[in-house]
């Protein structure tokens, strides 16, 4: 009984404890599904199991396709994705569309968002760096439908948005961008459609599975490829010559100029390029900063980016340059117009109507610039003048231009041809320049009149024109007597009696009349075989060109009025004659024109990021036609048409169209000063070059000429792209875009302040 009455206790005992724990669980399951609900409830709406915030790596399936046949190549990021939009579900869209609809705006939204933060130095800020923090998180997407192949093979795409490098001490290890700048984030809201930047994949099955394989995470072939592509960069050192921060290797030669048997033609201010192109980077000038923007810089720079007072002491009465505390200032005055450029250019306008700035007269050059106020104040008038002046005794008076704003290039009239095609110059302009067109047979004076379009004029303003002294009545008796002899026409000679000073203005004859009836040869006729174009490396000859006698021979009639003239056809195109890319030269001149207007006007402006009213000096590192530099003429920017020396002869159509430009080999350094431009653009320029020259050099080359914060867009094959981008990231460069598919890719890039610690002494730049 006691046993049983025991076990009977001990059995309610352990009901009531079972019947305790089952409540007890109960209760906890109920809790913990109600945890589940809520948190079920919380997340936001989303279609295909796209995540709220979804990090996925870009892999736009975009097509690469040229508008008329195969002759460009044209972005078009065609969006396979499904994304989530306040219009439902939508794929297969491509850039210019996107644009349309906030797509291409939001696509560099970061960016923009850090637009106006401070530089350094508390200058206001003049680039479109923001200040936005590296939100992107690394991350892949790949089909499951498709074999695994490389990335960059069948199209890929990375980004990142801008940072504000504001200065030296952005960025002061120098560190290479991570894996985060590489990858997006897609952001999807409920009830309205917030893409910073194109989703990628061809359906939500891969965004699913990109989202099991998002985080920190690398793969062995990943890690393996980023290795090799390093050891591949080059091991950057910054140059160390004579000129130091102002470093132009063709025209800082030491060592070749020293071996000149003569300097009398100025031979010493002509380019000696050394054997071997550089590799090493250009310093910096201590202490500096963004430039001043456009139009502010017409009037004051930094003094920090151009450390020369010498100029402002010599000139500083002539209202060329001052030092205004840590500032250049430019009255906008030079030797021969005191008083202000606008009062002198009207002078001019004022003493030969016909002049018509900006209108008759659009493509100017204006030997011995000094400092380009002529030019720079040309701009109010439509009119684009290439300054043109030599490093000499005036420091850095090229490089006061390019800082300004100015269109300038360092050259000389000395032995060789300038390198311009011919009969492309609406009117020549000297001021002083200092040049003594009248001796040696005038082989100075003929080198202009190459250049000068039939019809043209020659501003001459100089002492020899309205001062009686004997050396100046000396002057212009022999300036007179070779005018005439070359069938100059004398149409003007005014004086500006503000300024205290005259002009004398020539016009260039339109047929050959005058040369078949003058009495003596003198200066001769060129020979039949030497052609007026060729313009690089060309020994000048004290002879002259026949003018066009065919009514369809370029030169034969002047270009229509500016602005038309930028989008009309030349009229020596004809059917007849096959463009650069294949077709009849008309529907290729045509073509291209559209191809521009359209990559600029749907990616360039909208879809990069850029804060275009930043940008002021740009370069077309390849120009053909100037469709590139058409599609920017209503921005406030001027852009140098280069024509490289392997490539068609297009730079006279350039001309036509009221742009201007130069001949130039990659191969070697560019006439300027470094830290010149803002923007440089290259399509299919490095793929060109690599057949000729090493492209590590060239990229050195792009380094010194784009100033800190600078942007650089490539447009390439694939494999190209793939080299400077991999230059670019080893120079600390900023990748903004990197896009690649069916073998040909596009490339957006922005320089740094960075400079390597390491020295390489250039002998060459060492007297």
């Amino acid at each position: 009984m006691a046993g049983g009455s025991s076990s009977h206790f001990g059995g309610r005992k352990s009901s009531d404890c079972c019947s305790k724990i089952n409540v007890v669980t109960s209760l906890g399951i109920s809790l913990v599904g109600i945890w589940m609900l809520m948190a079920l409830f919380s997340m936001p709406l989303v279609n295909s199991e796209i995540s709220s915030t979804l990090k996925v790596t870009k892999k736009l399936s975009g097509q690469y396709t040229g508008i008329s046949g195969d002759f460009t190549v044209n972005a078009k990021r065609e969006e396979d994705v499904t994304f989530q939009g306040e219009k439902g579900f939508r794929r297969g869209r491509s850039m210019e569309e996107f644009s349309d609809e906030k797509g291409l705006d939001s696509y560099q939204n970061e960016e923009r968002e850090g637009e106006n933060s401070n530089l350094s130095n508390g200058e206001e800020n003049q680039e479109d760096s923001g200040s936005t923090d590296e939100s992107q998180s690394s991350g892949e997407s790949s089909n499951l439908e498709s074999e695994e192949v490389d990335s960059r093979e069948k199209g890929s795409t990375s980004t990142s948005g801008e940072s504000d490098n504001g200065g030296e001490d952005s960025n002061p290890d120098g560190a290479e961008t991570t894996a985060e700048d590489e990858n997006i984030v897609l952001k999807s809201k409920k009830g309205e459609e917030e893409n910073e930047i194109f989703p990628a994949g061809d359906q939500s099955e891969i965004l699913k599975e990109t989202t099991t394989q998002n985080g920190p995470w690398s793969t062995q072939a990943a890690e393996s490829k980023k290795e090799n592509e390093s050891q591949d960069s080059p091991k950057w050192k910054t140059c160390k010559t004579d000129a130091g921060p102002d470093y132009i290797p063709c025209l800082d030669n030491v060592q070749a100029i020293r071996k000149l048997p003569s300097t009398s033609h100025y031979e010493h201010r002509e380019r000696h390029c050394p054997i071997e192109a550089s590799t090493c980077l250009v310093p910096l000038p201590s202490g500096y900063k963004q430039p001043i923007g456009w139009p502010r810089s017409r009037e004051q720079i930094w003094y920090s980016n151009v450390p020369h007072g010498k100029l402002a002491k010599v000139k500083g009465h002539q209202n060329w340059v001052k030092v205004t505390g840590e500032y250049l200032t430019f009255p906008g005055g030079g030797t021969q117009f005191k008083q202000g450029a606008l009062h002198y250019i009207d002078f001019l306008q004022k003493s030969l109507p016909q002049i018509s700035w900006g209108k008759q007269t659009r493509v100017i050059l204006d030997v011995g610039c000094g400092v380009a106020s002529f030019g720079g104040y040309l701009f109010e008038r439509d009119v684009l003048a290439m300054s043109l002046a030599p490093k000499d005794e005036h420091e850095a008076q090229v490089q006061f231009a390019l800082e300004r704003g100015i269109p300038a290039i360092s050259a000389v009239m000395g032995t060789k041809r300038l390198p311009f095609p011919s009969k492309v110059f609406d009117a020549v302009h000297c001021a002083r320049c200092r040049v003594p067109w009248h001796i040696e047979g005038g082989k100075l004076l003929l080198e202009l009149n190459r250049v000068l379009r039939p019809g043209g004029h020659f501003l001459w303003s100089a002492t020899p024109v309205y001062r009686k002294d004997e050396e100046s009545v000396g002057i212009w008796e022999a300036m007179s007597e070779l005018t005439k002899s070359m069938c100059w026409e004398l149409v003007e000679i005014n004086e500006d009696k503000l300024n205290e000073v005259g002009v004398a203005i020539f016009r260039k004859p339109t047929s050959n009349d005058c040369y078949q009836s003058r009495t003596q040869n003198d200066p001769p006729m060129c020979e039949e075989a030497d052609d007026p174009d060729a313009a690089w490396n060309i020994t000048l000859e004290a002879c002259m060109h026949k003018a066009p006698a065919d009514a369809s021979e370029r030169g034969s009639r002047w270009p229509s009025k500016w602005p038309l003239r930028s989008e009309k056809l030349p009229y020596w195109l004809t059917s007849s004659q096959v463009g650069v890319y294949g077709k009849a030269a008309p529907a290729d001149f045509a073509a291209d024109y559209d191809h521009w207007k359209h990559v600029v006007s749907k990616s360039y402006l909208n879809g990069l990021g850029i804060n275009w009213s930043s940008v002021r000096n740009v370069m077309d590192m390849k120009a053909v036609y100037g469709g590139f530099a058409a599609a920017l003429k209503d921005l406030k920017v001027w852009v140098m048409n280069v024509v490289p020396i392997d490539s068609p002869d297009t730079l006279p159509i350039i001309y036509e169209r009221g742009f201007f430009g130069i001949y130039h080999d990659w191969c070697e350094s560019f006439s300027t000063y470094p830290r010149s431009y803002d923007l440089l653009h290259a399509d299919h320029l490095f793929s060109d070059i690599k057949k000729r020259c090493k492209i590590v050099p060239v990229f050195a080359e792009v380094d010194r000429i784009l100033r800190p914060e600078g942007k650089l867009i490539v447009r390439d094959n694939a494999e190209t792209i793939l080299e400077i981008e991999n230059m670019a990231r080893s120079a600390k460069w900023k990748v903004k875009m990197s896009y690649s598919k069916d073998g040909e890719g596009l490339l957006f890039v922005q320089k740094s302040f960075w400079r390597p610690k390491q020295e390489q002494i250039i002998k060459s730049a060492i007297a």
